[in-house]
């Protein structure tokens, strides 16, 4: 998601914890630790936005280049996804799928909660001391532009497993049941200890060795809860230092190189990005603009619904920001005109899926960033797909709601909109000014979130007055979280994906799929099928990172453009992610609409339907995708 991504999360443990019995020392130690960690990781955001938009004003503005701006933004930027990370360990954000584990009774459900924290305890015990030494090498590395210690930017990564870890030690002391803390550690400790006894018997088994480790570890931990992040780990880890004669500390360095993309710093910003619009009201502004010309036709709303998403996609790269700023302007006059609770928030999941193309999406930018695609023909690329699939809801939205009453409602006169719409000007111009700025050369895509953090932060001041300056530090919080979260994830995801590339798997998998019968059409169809299952067990960053690099190269091969390709394999990714019953991103629409889950699993797969339609539509048209590159 992340991808969800991104970017979508699930709390962690809550059965598990008893507030009435945890030490007042113990809760208050986390209490003074976590904001040790917060109030940093929160001024490094600010440090990131205006360091970068800086560079902006001094390349474009003054003309004279700051030639240590991007060093210095990099070396702040890791310790701003281990730091943000670590924020997040603390509040339970780190993705992870929850399915089967909310399935199960409250007894087992507290247990797998133990172990799956045991299980991410297990994995930054493992490298603590790798991330140490990886840190001291790179002291031998002086910078270019700063002339320091590159330590100072590889300390990072110890210094956030290290925290994760005193975290998670603190969780497990905080347990209500001592005895099922001791059952869950002997059980992460007995499994770990099994795969160590077995090392002789796995070294010979040779390429069944990323079997037995990607899809059989990996594939247990997600499904038993383990954040994705840490069962990744565990699986790149065991694989590695079971297996092969590589030292761990290539592990490290292989989640350093992930993580550590300059793009990847626009994560961070757009997440920011997205809460700000929320909170100056420019989502609302927009989406009263758009209930102003449809709000009276039959099944009005649901188009604004359909549109407001893709505006606000526009401005924001997290689809969790998205429906957040969108879903509570629209839910409430929309159920008083009767719409079923259950089909608002299966429309909302959908556009999701929908608009994850729409730039600056965070999914967008980690293709961009592993596989070399350029950002510019995938923010330009990504437009038509998200129309095409707006185009087939909206069909079946008419479908739905042709015989609605609208009686009731009046229609807005010409003087209302024309109103609407100057309220909405300033917000509506946002997604242009992001556009032109990365068009015309003024910022590249990963600045450009800062000159519309800026533009934004202005508007809410001095054109719609509100700016609720209390809310700040929470919104800063919260980005740093979610970016900790989704950039742990793209680094042990990458050392997977090196892995795999190591052992000859990708060759391997190259030869199959450019030897499928049927060429292109076939290796597009088998792409789809995969991305959904992918999206809805992985959800989309993990999905993209671990498999991008394995077949951008291999579509190139069979004549598949590459740019054409990544709307295919994103959309249907985002059709897996928000489809149930295991798509995390359907229960965040649920969370963020206020409704039960298991009321919008029928209404949900007409709309998933009229998403696959789309979707084909797309594969079958590449213009739809690189017509206008």
């Amino acid at each position: 998601m992340a991808h969800v991504g991104v970017e979508l999360t699930e709390v962690v443990g809550e059965a598990t914890f008893q507030s009435p019995r945890r030490s007042s020392l113990l809760a208050s130690l986390e209490r003074m630790l976590g904001l040790a960690v917060e109030v940093p990781a929160a001024i490094l955001v600010v440090a990131e936005i205006v360091i970068l938009f800086a560079g902006v004003v001094a390349r474009y503005g003054v003309h004279r280049p700051l030639i240590w701006s991007d060093e210095l933004a990099s070396i702040l930027f890791l310790w701003l996804a281990m730091l943000g990370a670590a924020v997040a360990f603390r509040r339970s954000e780190h993705m992870r799928m929850t399915a089967i584990v909310a399935s199960a009774r409250p007894a087992m459900r507290a247990y797998l909660d133990l172990v799956a924290t045991c299980a991410a305890l297990a994995f930054l015990l493992l490298i603590v001391w790798p991330s140490a030494d990886y840190a001291f090498e790179e002291s031998f590395i002086t910078t270019p532009a700063l002339q320091i210690s590159n330590m100072w930017r590889a300390a990072a990564l110890p210094a956030g497993v290290g925290l994760m870890a005193v975290f998670a030690l603190l969780r497990l002391l905080r347990a209500a049941d001592l005895r099922m803390v001791l059952t869950a550690v002997i059980t992460v400790a007995a499994i770990v200890g099994l795969f160590w006894l077995g090392q002789p018997y796995l070294r010979p088994l040779g390429n069944i060795n990323l079997v037995i480790f990607f899809v059989g570890v990996a594939g247990f931990c997600v499904l038993a809860g383990v954040p994705i992040a840490f069962g990744f780990g565990l699986a790149i880890f065991g694989y590695l230092a079971l297996t092969t004669r590589t030292p761990v500390m290539v592990l490290i360095g292989r989640m350093d190189e992930g993580m550590s993309h300059l793009i990847l710093l626009s994560v961070p910003l757009f997440v920011f990005l997205g809460l700000l619009i929320e909170m100056t009201g420019m989502a609302r502004a927009m989406v009263a603009f758009l209930a102003s010309l449809l709000g009276h036709v039959r099944g009005g709303l649901h188009y604004v619904l359909v549109g407001a998403m893709y505006l606000v996609s526009g401005i924001s790269g997290a689809k969790a920001a998205d429906m957040a700023a969108v879903a509570p302007v629209l839910f409430p006059e929309m159920k008083q005109r009767g719409a079923k609770p259950g089909d608002l928030v299966a429309l909302l999941a959908a556009t999701g899926a929908q608009t994850e193309t729409i730039p600056p999406s965070l999914v967008l930018i980690t293709i961009g960033s592993v596989t070399g695609v350029s950002i510019a023909a995938l923010f330009t690329g990504g437009l038509l797909p998200g129309v095409v699939l707006a185009i087939t809801l909206c069909m079946l939205v008419w479908w739905r709601y042709r015989h609605e009453d609208m009686s009731h409602v009046r229609r807005a006169n010409a003087g209302e909109i024309g109103k609407s719409l100057i309220v909405a000007l300033p917000a509506l111009a946002l997604p242009f000014v992001i556009r032109y700025a990365v068009v015309e050369g003024i910022a590249t895509a990963t600045e450009v979130s800062t000159i519309g953090i800026v533009y934004g932060a202005a508007v809410g001041l001095l054109v719609y007055r509100r700016f609720d300056w209390r809310r700040l530090f929470p919104m800063l919080v919260e980005t740093a979280a979610l970016s900790g979260a989704i950039l742990l994830i793209i680094g042990t995801a990458t050392g997977m994906a090196w892995g795999l590339t190591q052992s000859g798997f990708s060759r391997s998998l190259a030869a199959a799929m450019t030897g499928l019968p049927g060429g292109a059409a076939t290796f597009i169809a088998v792409s789809i099928l995969a991305f959904v299952v992918l999206g809805s067990v992985l959800e989309g960053i993990p999905a993209i990172v671990l498999f991008g690099p394995l077949l951008f190269p291999i579509a190139r091969l069979v004549g598949v453009h590459e740019v054409h390709y990544a709307m295919i394999i994103i959309l249907a990714m985002g059709i897996g992610l928000f489809a149930p019953p295991f798509g995390v991103g359907y229960y965040a629409a649920c969370a963020i609409g206020k409704v039960d889950p298991a009321e919008g699993i029928r209404p949900i797969w007409g709309y998933l339907l009229a998403l696959l339609v789309g979707l084909i539509i797309v594969a079958i048209f590449p213009w739809i995708s690189i017509g206008f590159l």
